[in-house]
C-alpha cells in the first residue's frame, strides 16, 4: 500500500503542474514522466528474473525537482503470469544531476543516486537491496555527433545486514561501459520530417555480486546490444518500442543468451 502511496503522490503532482500552467515543463520548473512499459522477459543486470522467461510490465514515475538537478523516481516491476510474486519488486531511486565543463570536449554529465530495491510480498528487508551509483557520460568526446560513451560504477549491498534472504555476496561492485549513438532518419509522414533512433551497447563487469542468493563468479558477465526510437503522439505522449540482444559470458549469471522486445507508453509534461 505505502508503494501505492508514494507513486500516486508522483501522478498527483504531475497533475498539479499541468494545473497550474498551459505550457507544461517549460515554466512550471517541475517536469517528468508517467511510463508503462512491456517487456517480453525481464532482463535485470545480466540476470533473467522471471524463470520461464516470463513477460513483465514496468510501470514508472519520474520527477525532476525544477532547476535543482535533483530527482526522483519510483519503478513496479510485475510478471505477466503466475508464479513470480516473491521476485516482484518496487524501486525507489533519489538522485542529483549536473554538467561539468558545458560545451567544452571534455564536457561530462553525471548523476549520482541512492536506490532502495523492496520486495513488497516479503517480509521487511528479508531480500530488500540498496545501492548507490554514479554514472557519467561524455558527449562531445568522441567528436562523433551522437556517439556518446557512459560509465556507471554500482556499489549494491543488503539493505538489512543481518537478512538470510540475499546471500553472503549480495553486496559488491557492477562496472557497466556503455556506448550511445543517436540518428535520425526521414520521418514517414509530412508531420514527422524526421526519425530519431538510439543504438545502445554496453558491457558489465560482475564483482561476484548476486542479488538472489545465488554464487556468482567475478569476471565480466554480459554484454547487451539494442536500437529503440520514439514515437511522438503529440500533448507529450509518445511510444516507445525498442528491441535488445544480450551476449552471455558468465553461466553464473545467466546460462543462455538473450532476446527480448520492449513497447513502452510514455507521458512527459
Amino acid at each position: 500500500m505505502k508503494k501505492l502511496l508514494i507513486l500516486a503522490v508522483l501522478v498527483m503532482a504531475s497533475g498539479v503542474v499541468v494545473a497550474q500552467d498551459n505550457s507544461v515543463g517549460y515554466d512550471a520548473g517541475l517536469t517528468g514522466s508517467i511510463d508503462l512499459t512491456y517487456q517480453s522477459r525481464y532482463i535485470w543486470r545480466g540476470f533473467d528474473v522471471f524463470s520461464d522467461n516470463d513477460p513483465a510490465a514496468q510501470l514508472t514515475a519520474n520527477l525532476n525537482f525544477f532547476d535543482t538537478g535533483f530527482g526522483m523516481n519510483v519503478v513496479g516491476h510485475r510478471a505477466i503470469g503466475s508464479g513470480h510474486e516473491n521476485d516482484e519488486r518496487w524501486d525507489y531511486n533519489f538522485y542529483y544531476g549536473n554538467v561539468l565543463f558545458a560545451e567544452d570536449v571534455m564536457q561530462t554529465n553525471f548523476r549520482i543516486g541512492f536506490v532502495h530495491y523492496n520486495y513488497a510480498e516479503l517480509p521487511q528487508k528479508f531480500k530488500d537491496l540498496e545501492e548507490v551509483h554514479a554514472i557519467v557520460s561524455m558527449p562531445n568526446l568522441t567528436g562523433v555527433a551522437g556517439l556518446v560513451p557512459s560509465y556507471a560504477c554500482i556499489k549494491m549491498y543488503p539493505a538489512n545486514s543481518g537478512s538470510t534472504g540475499v546471500g553472503h555476496n549480495a553486496s559488491g561492485f557492477l562496472h557497466q561501459f556503455m556506448m550511445d549513438y543517436t540518428f535520425a532518419v526521414p520521418g514517414v509522414t509530412p508531420d514527422v520530417p524526421e526519425q530519431i533512433f538510439k543504438l545502445h551497447s554496453e558491457l558489465v563487469y560482475n564483482d561476484g555480486v548476486s542479488p538472489f542468493n545465488t554464487n556468482v563468479d567475478q569476471d565480466w558477465s554480459h554484454a547487451v546490444v539494442g536500437i529503440s526510437t520514439d514515437v511522438d503522439l503529440g500533448y507529450g505522449f509518445a511510444i516507445t518500442p525498442g528491441v535488445y540482444y544480450q551476449y552471455s559470458m558468465e553461466r553464473t549469471v545467466n546460462v543462455e543468451d538473450e532476446t527480448w522486445v520492449t513497447v513502452g507508453g510514455r507521458y512527459s509534461f
